[in-house]
């Protein structure tokens, strides 16, 4: 090849390395988190908070009513909510005062914030957190653990613990039993399970009394189609459910005549409970503020209603990286969405920057839970002290990060809210 050729090759292959740079994904805020950061702002503490956006809260709420079966109780998820203004709005609003509780700090706290309130254990407690609880019971409290909790046994070897605890220290205790409807991560693995407990039922003689069955079919819809229908799913886990009522009522025929708890679901399964489910009870939690993992067909009617808001600490132009300061401006020079640099308050979250879009961390720099480093495009138009507006993948745990949550009114007023024990 010539000069000349190979010159206009290198040209063209220079051109076409050119054409397949990254596009610029930055994009300023949308109206919605325009008006957010707006109010941040102007009201804001100037630290990483949590929002809730109440409207949005109210919608979803609704929708959920609506769609919520008649003839099943429904039961709120605290773990996802734990905060209790949150949770009494959305109480009121389904006319249930069933909670189910997966923090043994909580229990105490959730008697104490709603006296009248129904408790279920969400997982089993070691029985050193059970006699914990009692141990440290408030006398004052007017809420009654014998009738308003209600613990989950998931093996015969921890109903025989739950039984001798009861024994010695004189307690009513009542108890669920935790059944596997093909999720797999415990529980009573079988029917023929059953038959060890049993006898340390009061309707044996024994001292615990049995409110129903858990059994919760997460695995419902995940499971790839290629394995098994999402139908067929549902009707395996079903049947599994009453499979083991079946075997209780056979085994024990006094509880046929008792009206006992039969609970399952959660947020991504709990519409597919109709009038043919073994259910007469469903839970859920986090569809009511739809955190990113919970982006599912069955719940697309409800908004994204969380988000995680922190100031802009830093800005600069350019992307200045240690030790290559020279060479480092090449990168942002062929990726439009690293030519500006944003330092934030915090960081290293279980969320996903959202607005402005673009805004990306680097791998090279590093991340950090106290400064972490966003880079974006000019496009974003990010200033110090505005914020930057992540998305949950999940409420529960993230939920208790930030102090008390940031309640955004339709009126623009942000109100309070203290959360639960973490």
């Amino acid at each position: 090849m010539d000069r000349r050729g190979f010159l206009f090759a290198g040209g063209v292959l220079l051109g076409s390395a050119w054409w397949l740079r990254p596009a610029d994904q930055g994009r300023p805020y949308s109206d919605y988190f325009r008006k957010l950061n707006r109010q941040l702002r102007q009201q804001g503490p100037g630290r990483p908070l949590m929002l809730i956006d109440v409207p949005r809260l109210d919608h979803n709420i609704e929708r959920i009513q609506k769609m919520r079966p008649a003839h099943q109780d429904f039961r709120i998820v605290a773990k996802s909510l734990p905060c209790p203004a949150l949770l009494a709005r959305i109480m009121q609003a389904m006319s249930t005062r069933r909670l189910m509780v997966f923090h043994q700090p909580q229990i105490l706290a959730l008697a104490q914030q709603f006296p009248d309130s129904d408790l279920l254990l969400g997982k089993p407690m070691p029985i050193q957190a059970c006699a914990d609880t009692y141990r440290r019971w408030p006398q004052a409290c007017k809420f009654q653990p014998e009738r308003q909790l209600s613990w989950l046994i998931d093996t015969p070897e921890r109903a025989q613990q739950y039984a001798q605890l009861a024994r010695q220290w004189g307690l009513n205790m009542k108890v669920s039993l935790e059944i596997d409807v093909g999720l797999h991560r415990g529980g009573l693995a079988s029917p023929a399970a059953l038959e060890p407990i049993l006898p340390l039922l009061s309707s044996a003689g024994g001292p615990l009394h049995l409110q129903g069955f858990m059994g919760y079919d997460a695995h419902v819809g995940k499971i790839p189609a290629l394995i098994e229908s999402r139908s067929r799913s549902l009707q395996g886990s079903q049947a599994s459910y009453r499979a083991f009522q079946e075997t209780l009522y056979r085994l024990a025929p006094v509880y046929r005549e008792q009206t006992l708890v039969m609970n399952g679901a959660g947020s991504p399964t709990f519409r597919w409970h109709d009038s043919h489910s073994p259910l007469n009870e469903v839970s859920a939690g986090s569809a009511f503020v739809k955190a990113s993992d919970f982006d599912l067909d069955v719940l697309a009617d409800l908004q994204p209603a969380v988000w995680i808001a922190t100031p802009v600490l830093k800005a600069s132009d350019g992307l200045h990286l240690p030790g290559i300061e020279k060479t480092g401006g090449l990168w942002p020079l062929w990726d439009l969405n690293r030519r500006r640099s944003y330092f934030i308050y915090g960081g290293e979250w279980r969320a996903h920057p959202v607005s402005p879009a673009g805004l990306q961390g680097n791998p090279l720099y590093g991340y950090s839970s106290n400064q972490d480093l966003l880079n974006g495009s000019q496009a974003t138009g990010l200033r110090v002290d505005d914020q930057v507006f992540f998305r949950p993948t999940q409420s529960e745990e993230l939920m208790l990060e930030f102090g008390d949550l940031a309640a955004i009114q339709a009126d623009g007023r942000i109100d309070y809210w203290p959360v639960l024990p973490g």
